[in-house]
């Protein structure tokens, strides 16, 4: 089963394995990982499971749609590294993908 790394901002790490399919936010609330709150339940309709993803694994995921690229906007202090965690999904090819949380949601 793929692991996703989720780094706090206060640095602690959180290694957790998350089923191929799922969304790395599904990983992080049915874990229950403080800094991923996942408001609209992964509906692309909010900016409550917005990450930081690791420079390293950028090449492996798709680029934003249109409508997440839209809805970071809403994020607390977005940058090139910003994804919204309920669209990235889970696959073998992500086993060990590192996201670090934003400050607050």
């Amino acid at each position: 089963m793929p692991r996703v790394n989720y780094v706090e901002h206060n640095g602690k790490r959180h290694e957790i394995e998350v089923p191929a399919g799922l969304s790395v936010m599904e990983g992080a609330v049915n874990n229950s990982i403080p800094g991923i709150d996942g408001d609209c339940g992964g509906a692309c309709a909010c900016a409550t499971c917005h990450v930081y993803v690791d420079p390293k694994w950028s090449s492996a995921l798709p680029k934003p749609s249109e409508l997440e690229a839209d809805m970071l906007g809403f994020a607390h202090e977005p940058d090139e590294r910003s994804r919204l965690s309920c669209q990235i999904k889970m696959t073998a090819e992500l086993d060990g993908l590192t996201v670090y949380l934003p400050e607050r949601q």
